[in-house]
């Protein structure tokens, strides 16, 4: 069985702190003890490490050695449109466990009115929704849960290669993707897609329209289809 992963603050002369909600769940459900061993990440490096200490919101590891993870062959960042926050969140977890690096939320024209004021209420649990699934998927580094912007500020300053997912006849994301750009941007429309100016808008800023095929898919299942799409090419 493989061992569980936590993320921690820092690591300084040998030993990591773990406090709150993930110490209290160490301690008072899983009753641990000295002597356990976890795999902790303080978001730069992975460790095996051994409980020294665990006492009420507090757990001490003790390092053991040194972790191998492999860096990620690809490096996405999703700009996503604002939809149904239940739907979106399951979006950010499986994100995530995909290996996205960024999440950067966006308002679309059609996004529901409120969200995007409703969103800087909701970022926080966006993030710890990402740290539960990093330790599930035991990545190595924890994704960035950017604050929401408006849709034509993400497009003008997303980085390396760039595809939006629009069904309105645009060629297959696979065969569109330039494998020798190792930074990948997607963005994905909301409910009721992108309007014919946002559309415009992406192909003035550089963005490439890409698809998924006949089907129309939820906004949610389109992101985490677009990332396997993704994920997949750059490990072949």
């Amino acid at each position: 069985m493989a061992r569980r992963r936590f993320f921690v603050e820092q690591i300084r002369g040998g030993l990591a702190e773990l406090r709150g909600e993930e110490a209290r769940h160490l301690t008072r459900v899983l009753r641990v003890e000295a002597g356990r061993q976890f795999e902790i990440s303080d978001n730069s490096a992975a460790w095996l490490a051994e409980v020294a200490e665990a006492r009420g919101e507090r757990v001490v590891f003790r390092i053991l050695s040194p972790l191998s993870d492999p860096e990620p062959p690809v490096r996405i960042t999703l700009v996503a449109a604002l939809f149904k926050f239940d739907r979106f969140e399951w979006m950010v977890e499986k994100a995530t466990e995909l290996g996205v690096e960024r999440i950067q939320p966006v308002e679309a024209a059609r996004s529901d009115k409120g969200l995007f004021e409703a969103s800087r209420k909701r970022a926080e649990r966006w993030r710890r929704i990402a740290r539960e699934a990093s330790q599930q998927s035991r990545r190595l580094r924890l994704p960035e849960i950017a604050d929401a912007l408006p849709l034509a500020r993400a497009f003008e300053t997303a980085a390396g290669a760039r595809y939006f997912l629009d069904e309105a006849g645009a060629p297959a994301l696979v065969s569109v993707l330039d494998r020798s750009q190792p930074q990948v941007s997607l963005a994905v429309g909301p409910e009721g897609g992108w309007t014919d100016a946002e559309r415009e808008l992406a192909r003035q800023a550089g963005w490439l329209p890409a698809g998924l095929g006949a089907g129309i898919l939820r906004a949610e299942t389109a992101a985490v289809a677009g990332l396997a799409v993704i994920g997949n090419a750059f490990l072949v």
